[in-house]
């Protein structure tokens, strides 16, 4: 029996049930036992079934896109890009988070397991292995956005230049004229943190000062407090993220150290905050939104049966602002002179 014939008869005679049970399963309604449940799944899963819709001219209905959790401008920027190339060729779309945990995860894949969907963009840690394994079964194509781990070559990819982006904001602090250069890391076990963070050695020539954030502002706030109440508080601190940059500015603010005659602030994301920030920020510029639009243009492309590129890394730029500022000599941290 191959996956694009198979029906739910074919489906229910297998499990030993009847159709509308395997309806049911399908929906994610009650009245089917767990044993029943998994026998079903499995078989979808086994045969790869999808109830797809009658194709329109133009063949692309439906993509969906899934995030890890969306609450914040970099979800938003992706979500724009997306949705602009997707509109442009008459597509509709369906966000989506894991936020809800093992339960909202398993109703999305029911949902999905429908046919209802042409293709999936997997967005930062939701294309982790297990949710890829898990859509590798519906028989769609999937292409992972800025993923946080490594993905199989079998699976396009559209990231950005994280160790471009991190050398090139440190080369600017060195360049103007700053040694005690701390960074604050992002999380450990997301792939571009890693590269940020080599970025920024290679640029030193060595370790360098780090500590660990998790790309949220109270991250960037603690870090920044612990750097600036050591013996030798740096003169630039280089965050990984915008977030964890606008930590540092309040933890600067609450030790009375002036942004940027005591210490250079830069960040990395170029978020619309960025630079209403006081002052603005400078930051390394991802191409965010384009990067959403690239996504969404080649999933097109392979729902098309085109051929398209692997991997795509798209380049970032350090964006001067007002938050960086050669050194001065013999400035004061915490009431206390420092040369």
């Amino acid at each position: 029996m191959t996956s694009s014939r198979v029906t739910m008869d074919d489906i229910a005679r297998l499990a030993g049930v009847s159709v509308p049970t395997v309806s049911r399963v399908l929906n994610g309604r009650d009245g089917v036992s767990a044993l029943t449940r998994d026998r079903v799944e499995e078989l979808l899963r086994e045969h790869g079934y999808r109830a797809r819709l009658p194709t329109r001219p133009g063949g692309i209905r439906l993509i969906d896109v899934i995030f890890p959790e969306i609450d914040c401008a970099w979800e938003s920027e992706h979500i724009r890009g997306i949705e602009a190339t997707a509109s442009a060729a008459g597509v509709a779309m369906v966000v989506s988070s894991l936020t809800g945990g093992p339960d909202a995860t398993e109703q999305l894949l029911r949902r999905l397991r429908l046919g209802r969907t042409d293709g999936v963009i997997l967005a930062a840690s939701s294309s982790a292995g297990t949710m890829r394994a898990a859509l590798s079964s519906l028989n769609v194509p999937v292409v992972a956005l800025a993923p946080a781990s490594r993905v199989s070559g079998e699976v396009p990819t559209v990231d950005t230049t994280n160790f471009a982006g991190a050398y090139s904001a440190t080369r600017h602090l060195m360049d103007l004229g700053h040694r005690r250069i701390a960074m604050i890391a992002g999380h450990p076990e997301i792939r571009g943190s890693q590269a940020r963070l080599d970025g920024y050695r290679a640029a030193l020539g060595g370790e360098g000062v780090v500590e660990a954030g998790n790309f949220y502002f109270q991250s960037g706030y603690d870090a920044a407090r612990r750097l600036l109440a050591g013996a030798e508080p740096p003169t630039a601190i280089f965050a990984a993220n915008d977030y964890m940059a606008l930590g540092v500015y309040e933890a600067a603010r609450r030790a009375g150290v002036s942004v940027p005659a005591q210490l250079s602030v830069v960040g990395f994301d170029d978020l619309p905050g960025a630079r209403w920030a006081s002052p603005p920020l400078t930051t390394v510029r991802q191409p965010l939104r384009d990067m959403g639009g690239r996504a969404a243009g080649t999933l097109l492309a392979l729902a098309r049966g085109d051929s398209v590129d692997t991997h795509v890394e798209m380049n970032t730029n350090l964006i001067v602002r007002e938050s960086t500022a050669s050194p001065q000599g013999g400035v004061q941290f915490g009431g206390e002179r420092r040369g």
